[in-house]
């Protein structure tokens, strides 16, 4: 070899840059012949025993019923229909979970800091013991020992005669559109377009002149006060089916299944411990000297919460608190064990059995699990980038 090209060989290698590259294609190419290995294994495996090794089974007739469904569906729908209805169960759960967590563990985090001594007790007493309970264990006693233990529809707990309440759900008023009910959602988007621009124009005079007018005063007024003018106006925007018993079980209404209140129940109050500890450690970060600087201006204790202290915790609160909200969707695949329809239940565990095609489904399940952990990240790490303290 002529000896200028093999020093120039030798320099090629010796760039840490040029050997990092082949390292990471080294890399690459043995994690791509190990899965292809473990799919070309998987695979004659599968096709030795019988199991489908495609996605056909997809658009094939399910043959089971589901209890509780968003979108249409019986027991002639296909597997893929029976997916849809597990998803969407699960994000409702999630939808409904996140917000009423969030505001549960943030009532109990600033009561652990009240001055009042019963108060913060109480949370102190909470904290500690729902975080020391497994969330299982916590499902099943809402599920058997609370729910399962209510009356029957005949002897339904009643709140006047309009809600109901036994061992088959909570029943509720089912609101029925009418012709008014546009102007009614019209003047609510109304009130909210008209409080946000309150707000905003309020922000700016009170950064120029450091009066602060009444903007949350105003937006309730707005929300309140505009839909009710439309309701007097044009008459009552909804009626609203009522549950009424019929034989043995009550009918009409608003069903919520005890499956779905259970789990509701068990993974809010059991999410809210964790999140009150992230309020509580993030409002206690921010300095005190931001409190006695806001009381020597005059502001009371609620307003040094609401404009000088939760803002800054805020910043310290977001990352913490994107672990819960990702803990919620992964814990609700726990509702396999009181019977709740998600997609765990209904795809992971009836479409699998029926189907055996075990590779295929997880990897749906797993991939959809996945998306849903991303997404929900991507926006709190989008609301976290814009709030946080930008250094010079």
């Amino acid at each position: 070899m002529d000896p200028a090209r093999g020093a120039k060989l030798s320099t090629w290698l010796n760039d840490q840059r040029v050997r990092g590259r082949i390292y990471q294609t080294l890399l690459l190419a043995c994690v791509a012949a190990l899965t292809c290995g473990a799919i070309y294994n998987a695979v004659t495996n599968m096709q030795a025993r019988g199991m489908p090794t495609g996605f056909g089974f997809w658009n094939e007739v399910a043959g089971f019923d589901i209890n509780l469904h968003l979108i249409s569906y019986t027991n002639l729908s296909t597997y893929g229909r029976a997916f849809w209805v597990g998803l969407l169960n699960t994000l409702l759960i999630a939808v409904i979970c996140i917000p009423l967590a969030t505001l549960l563990g943030f009532a109990i985090g600033v009561a652990r800091l009240s001055p009042n001594w019963l108060l913060s007790r109480l949370a102190l007493v909470y904290t500690s013991i729902l975080r020391n309970i497994p969330l299982l264990l916590l499902l099943l006693f809402w599920y058997n020992a609370v729910l399962k233990s209510l009356p029957g529809p005949r002897q339904s707990i009643s709140i006047g005669d309009v809600v109901f309440l036994n061992n088959r759900g909570l029943y509720l008023p089912m609101p029925v559109l009418r012709e008014q009910t546009v102007w009614f959602i019209s003047a609510i988007a109304a009130a909210l377009i008209l409080a946000a621009g309150f707000r905003e124009w309020a922000r700016r005079r009170q950064e120029r002149t450091g009066e602060q007018p009444p903007s949350g005063l105003l937006a309730v007024g707005l929300i309140l006060g505009l839909p009710a003018i439309a309701s007097v106006a044009g008459g009552a925007p909804f009626g609203f089916d009522i549950a009424k018993l019929s034989g043995f079980n009550l009918k009409g209404g608003l069903q919520v299944i005890p499956e779905m209140a259970a789990l509701v129940f068990g993974l809010v109050t059991f999410t809210a411990a964790f999140i009150a500890e992230i309020v509580r450690a993030g409002l206690l970060a921010v300095p005190v000297g931001q409190s006695e600087a806001a009381a020597a201006l005059g502001l009371h204790r609620g307003l040094t919460m609401k404009l000088v202290v939760i803002p800054q915790a805020m910043r310290l609160i977001t990352p913490p608190l994107t672990s819960q909200y990702l803990n919620i969707v992964k814990n609700s695949s726990l509702a396999v064990f009181i019977g709740y329809p998600d997609l765990v239940q209904i795809f992971a565990g009836t479409v699998l059995n029926q189907t055996q095609a075990a590779v295929q489904v997880m990897a749906i399940t797993m991939g959809v699990y996945l998306f849903i952990s991303l997404a929900v990240a991507l926006a709190l790490n989008l609301f976290n980038v814009r709030y946080a303290l930008k250094e010079r």
